[in-house]
């Protein structure tokens, strides 16, 4: 059983929670959208201690597909499974997925101002998995605004001279993206620090499903996911093991309610 909703507001509910106690209170082929953006494994204290996140690689592998195995019982059919995390963790993550559900996209978010690390390559991105539970429900093609340079404000490219033939709604988003700064997971760092920028999160959701869809975020963090649900007329379900007061501030704009909403107490075992 989950303990009580922290926050209820008219798209979801908010409950402190460690994942896979919120997943396991989650009804099967009822969710539309899980993004996950979990511990990475740096010994960071999300509540339980540093060493809840310094598990080792066989033991924080174990616990990956434990969760991992509940967002794919979770999700209905043509649901979307978004994974952030990083290059290292995500080929078994991916393995682990392969057969399960049907992969989409390895997305590289390039990562700013890193350094050479001896005899490996220069680190230059994380990455954000896209599978779907058979093939999807929604997908939506997005846009981003095109490129210009910072110091005339003209446009970077010339295109090959075709400018005036591209949509005037900007480029085709591909699986490279450059333009949302996805922060670097230190030890030390707080976690405002660390959350993701919230264009991560609403992308995702934007791409994969339709408003008054489901999406749920096992990892709450900053609460990004959550208050792009929001915006974007989406429900959602969220749990968080630590601090929670960082979620609460974002959220607080939104109204709260006393009863949580039908799809949400839909999709809750009883």
């Amino acid at each position: 059983m989950l303990p009580k909703p922290l926050l209820v507001t008219a798209g979801g509910a908010l409950f402190r929670s460690d994942c896979l106690r919120l997943l396991g209170a989650v009804a099967d082929d009822s969710v539309a959208c899980v993004f996950a953006d979990p511990p990475f494994d740096l010994g960071k204290d999300y509540g339980g201690g540093s060493r809840a996140d310094q598990r080792g690689e066989e033991a924080y592998l174990a616990w990956c597909k434990s969760w991992l195995d509940e967002c794919c019982r979770v999700l209905m059919p043509g649901g979307a499974l978004f994974v952030y995390n990083l290059p290292r963790w995500l080929l078994s993550i991916g393995a682990h997925l392969l057969g399960r559900l049907e992969f989409r996209h390895w997305i590289a978010l390039t990562m700013k101002s890193t350094y050479p690390r001896g005899q490996r390559l220069y680190p230059a991105h994380y990455g954000l998995l896209y599978f779907t539970k058979g093939p999807p429900r929604a997908f939506h093609k997005l846009r981003v605004p095109v490129p210009v340079c910072r110091h005339c404000g003209g446009d970077s490219k010339d295109y090959g001279g075709h400018r005036s033939a591209l949509n005037p709604e900007g480029l085709s988003l591909t699986d490279f993206w450059e333009d949302t700064s996805p922060v670097r997971h230190r030890k030390f760092k707080t976690r405002a620090a660390n959350e993701l920028k919230p264009m991560i999160p609403r992308r995702a959701i934007e791409m994969s499903t339709v408003p008054g869809d489901l999406v749920l975020d096992p990892f709450g963090g900053g609460g990004s996911t959550y208050e792009a649900a929001e915006e974007l007329g989406r429900n959602w379900i969220g749990g968080e093991l630590a601090d929670c007061a960082p979620i609460l501030e974002r959220l607080s704009r939104f109204p709260s309610r006393a009863r949580l909403p039908a799809p949400v107490r839909a999709a809750l075992r009883r």
